[in-house]
């Protein structure tokens, strides 16, 4: 299955969709995107997720996110 995972989490956040195994699949994803984007060049180190994101995280307790 072709997933957008920018999308899934967003339109979670937005309570278009119900925070699900789906959207901390997605999460979980976006948060190996972005090491591997750190690990390439310095220039992300200072990217991280927004707070709303690290708070769906949180309360679903199953993603690390930077």
């Amino acid at each position: 299955m072709d997933v957008n995972h920018f999308k899934e989490v967003s339109d979670s956040l937005a309570g278009q969709l119900t925070a699900d195994e789906q959207t901390l699949s997605s999460m979980a994803i976006l948060s190996e995107r972005l090491e591997r984007l750190k690990q390439l060049s310095d220039k992300f180190d200072g990217v991280e997720f927004s707070p709303a994101v690290k708070k769906l995280a949180k309360s679903r307790g199953r993603v690390a996110v930077c």
